[in-house]
């Protein structure tokens, strides 16, 4: 009896153990994740576009796609790939960031350039030539999951720099929580969104009270307008962390005259405001800042990607063969 108690107590300690164990992972999680805010919110911005002028029957279908891919990205490719730089090449960590920061500020500043000089798009001309709605979505899928793969990389890079684990296993458990609980609540939260305005319609039609009526009617009105805000949201959210993560990284490589001045610019500011709102009004003005380098430093990238970048890509694809 007295072995079995024993026995009962070692089970108690190990259940404890790997209950603090799960906190801190959820905790690491959290923390990380918290690091990708700005990608995120850029995330679920950008993937209901990819739905527009199919079905209504399609859009969560084509949706859960998008969203497996992404889970695929994140798990399957890129988890151990991040495992494997943070223990034999963490110093590849700052300039991998740095490349990632570089992309969210090229994309920020494109959006807004494009907004103050409009220009055709290559994307929707070649979807206007595609009669088939099945080879459409087909295309629109896999871009979208290419798309995804270069946020879910940033995402995870970003996750993996936050992280302060222990060991490998606290390591793999927290980027796999990361990678798992964005993937819901981004691919959550576009699903509800795409599907608001089919919600506003039904209840419009077929709600028994007139004030139902005229909740559906003002969902179908308010969410081309929550579409703009999320667009503008996640356009100046990539900004910010796309800027704050090149500052960071010119401080990590040696480089820190940039984020020196602008800590102390914003610590001036944060101190003109009263007691209570020091450091909110910091931390605005530091983003700010951040928003405001990334969108320079976005503009400086656009003719480097059109006219370098992007012309070079069809020839390394010939050279290659089309692989």
């Amino acid at each position: 009896m007295s072995g079995l108690l024993a026995l009962l107590d070692d089970v108690a300690g190990i259940a404890k153990v790997a209950a603090a164990s799960v906190d801190d992972v959820v905790a690491a999680a959290g923390k990380a994740g918290a690091k990708t805010a700005g990608v995120i919110i850029d995330d679920a911005a950008v993937t209901p576009k990819y739905v527009q002028g199919f079905a209504p029957a399609r859009e969560l279908p084509i949706i859960w796609r998008i969203a497996r891919g992404s889970l695929f990205n994140k798990i399957v490719l890129l988890l151990p790939v991040a495992l494997l730089l943070a223990n034999f090449a963490p110093w590849l960590i700052t300039p991998l960031l740095m490349i990632g920061g570089s992309y969210l500020c090229f994309e920020g500043a494109e959006k807004i350039f494009h907004v103050l000089f409009p220009h055709g798009s290559h994307a929707i001309d070649e979807d206007m030539k595609v009669r088939d709605p099945g080879h459409l979505e087909e295309q629109k899928v896999k871009g979208a999951i290419k798309t995804d793969f270069i946020l879910s990389a940033e995402i995870m890079t970003i996750a993996l720099a936050a992280i302060e684990a222990p060991n490998l296993w606290m390591q793999t458990a927290t980027l796999a929580v990361v990678g798992i609980g964005v993937t819901v609540a981004v691919y959550g939260s576009v699903g509800v969104i795409v599907k608001m305005d089919d919600v506003g319609l039904f209840l419009a039609r077929n709600a028994p009270t007139p004030i139902g009526r005229g909740l559906g009617r003002g969902l179908v009105r308010f969410m081309p307008v929550l579409m703009k805000i999320l667009s503008i949201v996640g356009t100046a959210a990539m900004l910010w962390v796309g800027g704050s993560i090149i500052i960071h990284g010119m401080e990590e490589l040696g480089f820190g005259w940039l984020g020196h001045h602008i800590h102390d610019w914003a610590y001036a500011i944060g101190h003109m405001a009263s007691e209570q709102m020091v450091g909110a009004v910091e931390w605005i003005a530091k983003a700010t800042m951040d928003g405001i380098f990334g969108l320079a430093w976005g503009l400086v990238l656009i003719p480097l990607a059109t006219k370098v970048i992007g012309p070079l890509l069809p020839s390394a694809k010939k050279t290659t063969g089309g692989h």
